[in-house]
């Protein structure tokens, strides 16, 4: 596959590829989709509105694998709870998208800044949630939070090489959003 992609179908692709990547680590992890990680990658490399269609794309392949192949419960809350999941998916993905067009041009910083907004926005999306839909309030203790940063953070990476890989086969990166220039 070489760049002769167009930038849509480049960016259409990208958000498959992740979308796919993301469902490994969801099946691996047992439904522990890494939407702060998705919501990093997706702000530092793609448009925001891309990184959303991330977000929902990454947040319906997860509930399909924890309805299909996990075995959740078809009850009214733990369908509540998953459409709560994917709003904080795309909060996070918003977040992230924010942070990164504010933050210093350096990749490195511009990625661990998107993630810390997005992780820090899909945690409190979920605790808001929590209010209306029970069940999720769990998983916010310090210890809980801190393995979920690290196992974030080492999806990150992976992704990140999966991302660097695939642009050296050959394959078109998705758009961008032009760079803001923070005064």
């Amino acid at each position: 596959m070489t760049h002769t992609l167009t930038t849509r179908r480049a960016s259409t692709l990208w958000i498959m590829l992740l979308t796919l990547a993301s469902a490994a680590t969801t099946l691996a992890f047992a439904c522990a989709t890494p939407f702060p990680a998705l919501a990093a990658l997706a702000a530092a490399h793609m448009r925001r509105a891309d990184g959303v269609w991330l977000a929902l794309a990454a947040g319906a392949c997860s509930q399909v694998i924890g309805f299909g192949l996990l075995g959740y419960p078809h009850d009214p809350a733990t369908v509540a709870r998953g459409v709560a999941i994917g709003v904080a998916a795309v909060a996070g993905a918003l977040a992230a998208h924010a942070a990164v067009a504010r933050a210093p041009a350096s990749p490195a910083l511009r990625l661990a800044v998107g993630f810390g907004a997005a992780f820090v926005a899909f945690k409190a999306a979920l605790l808001l949630a929590s209010l209306a839909v029970s069940g999720l309030g769990g998983g916010m203790e310090a210890g809980i939070l801190a393995r979920q940063i690290v196992r974030n953070g080492a999806i990150l990476l992976g992704l990140l090489t999966l991302y660097h890989g695939v642009i050296d086969l050959g394959v078109a990166a998705p758009r961008t959003a032009p760079r803001r220039v923070v005064a």
